[in-house]
């Protein structure tokens, strides 16, 4: 029996329809709460202001647990450090960082030279910043070395490309975070000025701040004059490196690790170089000499300061910007955090303790980073693995690549230039996906061509904050329709069957309002309400005025007639003696009104003027035969607000005036607590404007609305089902 009980509910479902099955498992939620306004919502809830924490007394707390926070904090190798997974991530490590290595070494002596230094200053750049990062950083996939985009900012000021390490010691980044637009030009025009000036131009003649385009005319210019071996070189090198990169693309399953096609390049390369004898005579330049050993630290000079501060600032932008957008994609790919805060740090102290040893600004390199990642590197280890390779061939083995051509390391930069000028395609995606980003990619490309690295950063910098405040100027404003058998209220020119209730109309914007668009939000809410309400109120005052003109005048007219009254009659007095006493006074006191001044009279019409005009029944739009709103209630959905400021107080507070002016009442809704306060304290609520018009939500304000179709004080509160 309790079979065929339990079977009997299984068959009856299996009979319903696919729309019945919906409705049964649909579940709806009913709920029955008070009408709440702003005022009965703190009362409810108990809305009081929050706790502010004062967080200098924090920073002047001393104790030993603070200390020791802050030196975990400002110091994160000693906290990932001692939980390191030995047996898990050293062997990936261990191999990541001897090929970061790899490709460093040749790409370090590659941009020091386009720095306009001796090659040896690139493995110093190669070794102190990266082992003061793996002290200090918090990104466990980045690889720490000199991006395309600095060098070609490194020592402003000097034509000649710098004489010596003293234009270089840097005082580390500035402390300060920027958000930088896209930079991917940049290590294009480095690529390109480092072709030019290996393939090109003798050495004196370097314009190391020239833009694009003068760069592609002095190249075309000075064609007939290149050296025809540095050329054939170069391409050689390009080539074969190339090839190498596609068999690592193609390959990159298959192998352990990629093929190091930058060192077996630099191996052959200098083999070659010094089998020929390419150093005595040839007119193929090579690196030269590169001195063996660690320099000692140097303190930087105080006077070159203020000549550096402009550089200092373009590098810290430029730098950190690059550095935290590929910390946070690979923190975001493998599941950490990244410490912006931590980051500015890391690569200020590199800086600062790279230019104590004469090293030029670092920041994060995108090809060597991607080259981390893919060969199992896990953490900074990888990174104090690579700099302690290169610290052994700045102390033993540097000395055996002073035959390498020079060509060669321009050919390894404009190689590894592929993937950035792969971004180009960037802008079809922008296109489809945000056309305002586009718009500050495509000012930011063409403000680095036709100017400077630094005054076309500045550029975008500015056109990305302006743009900003365009945006917020243009935001979307709507008139909101309730979607039937809910409390939900959607755009009703999105939603279809979002109707918009009889008598009241909803609007919202998407942007804050504050004084740059706060003109903006009042007309487009008079524009969308679809009444001209400055034409109302104008005709009103108008045809008020004119009718208080009116009755002055009827009144003078009268006054005028009963003054020629009372004259005739006093030149014509006759008692008639039958007449009896009590109409003898009622004479003299007629006469007594008619004398009356025209002062008194005045007083009493103006009087009976001004009350005329407070009834309601003689001011209304109606009684002056004016069109009527079709709707008694505008309430204002103010969700997106996160602050006000003056002049969205001055211009709520008109809105209230001119819509009351037209009999329209108006409401709030949504407001969040922090922006009540800030309404508090800038004295909005008053007599006329009290939280009452304040509601918790835009269908609280909607009932309120429909159950009081005219403004009513103190009435009782409502009960809405949802």
């Amino acid at each position: 029996m309790g079979l065929a009980d339990a079977s009997g509910p299984r068959d009856t479902q299996a009979l319903l329809s696919a729309t019945q099955a919906m409705e049964l498992r649909r579940r709806d939620y009913h709920m029955e709460r008070p009408l709440l306004n702003q005022e009965h919502l703190e009362e409810l809830g108990r809305w009081g202001s929050a706790p502010r924490t004062r967080q200098w007394q924090t920073w002047l707390q001393c104790s030993h647990a603070r200390a020791r926070a802050l030196l975990l904090q400002h110091l994160p190798v000693l906290v990932w450090l001692p939980r390191y997974p030995v047996r898990d991530w050293l062997l990936g490590d261990l191999l990541s960082g001897m090929s970061v290595a790899i490709m460093q070494l040749p790409q370090g002596l590659a941009y020091a030279l386009l720095a306009g230094l001796p090659p040896v200053f690139g493995l110093y750049s190669s070794f102190y910043p990266v082992f003061v990062y793996f002290l200090f950083g918090t990104s466990r996939h980045i690889s720490v070395a000199t991006p395309g985009p600095l060098p070609v900012l490194t020592a402003p000021g000097h034509p000649t490309g710098g004489a010596g390490p003293d234009p270089l010691r840097l005082p580390g980044h500035l402390p300060f975070r920027a958000s930088c637009p896209r930079l991917y030009h940049s290590c294009s025009c480095a690529g390109l000025r480092l072709t030019a000036q290996v393939c090109v131009w003798p050495p004196s003649e370097q314009p190391l701040w020239a833009t694009v385009p003068h760069l592609l005319l002095e190249v075309c210019r000075k064609l007939p004059q290149s050296k025809v071996g540095t050329v054939v070189t170069a391409a050689v090198a390009g080539v074969v490196l190339v090839v190498v990169k596609l068999l690592n693309d193609k390959l990159q399953r298959q192998l352990p690790m990629p093929i190091p096609g930058e060192l077996l390049m630099l191996i052959g390369a200098t083999g070659i170089s010094y089998g020929i004898g390419l150093r005595d005579g040839s007119e193929v330049d090579v690196v030269g000499n590169i001195s063996a050993g660690l320099v000692p630290p140097v303190a930087p000079n105080t006077q070159l300061f203020s000549k550096l501060v402009g550089s200092a600032f373009t590098i810290a932008v430029v730098g950190f910007a690059i550095a935290i957008s590929l910390g946070k994609i690979f923190a975001l790919r493998h599941g950490y955090r990244v410490d912006s805060n931590q980051e500015l740090v890391a690569l200020g102290l590199s800086n600062l303790i790279g230019g104590i040893f004469q090293c030029f600004p670092v920041s994060c390199s995108m090809s060597r980073s991607l080259v981390q990642e893919s060969t199992r590197g896990n953490s900074q280890v990888a990174g104090a693995i690579s700099s302690l390779f290169i610290l052994l061939i700045i102390v033993k083995l540097g000395e055996l690549f002073r035959d390498l051509p020079k060509a060669v390391l321009a050919a390894i930069i404009i190689v590894n230039l592929k993937g950035m000028l792969r971004q180009l395609s960037d802008v079809c995606s922008l296109w489809k996906a945000n056309r305002a980003d586009l718009l500050i990619w495509l000012v930011t490309f063409a403000a680095t061509i036709l100017l400077n690295m630094d005054l076309g950063l500045m550029v975008a910098v500015v056109f990305s904050l302006l743009l900003v405040v365009v945006r917020t100027q243009m935001p979307h404003y709507s008139i909101l329709g309730q979607v039937p058998d809910t409390d939900i209220y959607r755009d009703v020119a999105e939603y279809s069957e979002a109707k918009e209730v009889p008598g009241v109309k909803v609007f919202r914007s998407s942007a804050t309002v504050y004084f740059a668009n706060a003109d903006f939000y009042s007309d487009a809410l008079k524009q969308r309400c679809g009444v001209d309400v400055d034409f109302l109120i104008s005709r009103k005052k108008k045809l008020l005025k004119k009718r208080e003109q009116l009755k002055l005048k009827q009144l003078q007219k009268e006054e005028k007639l009963q003054k020629q009254a009372a004259s005739s009659k006093g030149a014509s007095v006759s008692i008639n003696v039958n007449s009896s006493l009590e109409d003898m006074s009622n004479n003299v006191e007629d006469c007594k009104v008619m004398q009356a001044g025209p002062g008194d009279k005045m007083e009493d019409a103006t009087a009976n003027g001004q009350e005329d005009s407070k009834a309601p029944d003689g001011s209304t739009l109606k009684a002056l035969g004016l069109p009527q709103p079709d709707f008694h209630s505008l309430i204002l959905d103010l969700g997106a607000l996160s602050f006000v400021d003056t002049v969205c107080l001055k211009s709520l507070k008109n809105i209230f005036h001119d819509f009351r002016q037209i009999e329209v009442e108006v409401y709030m809704a949504a407001c969040h607590s922090p922006v009540v306060s800030q309404l508090e304290a800038g004295h909005f609520f008053d007599a006329s404007i009290t939280k009452k018009h304040l509601f918790a939500s835009v269908h609280d304000a909607v009932t309120f609305a429909l159950q009081h179709p005219r403004p009513v004080p103190d009435s009782p509160v409502s009960v809405t089902r949802l």
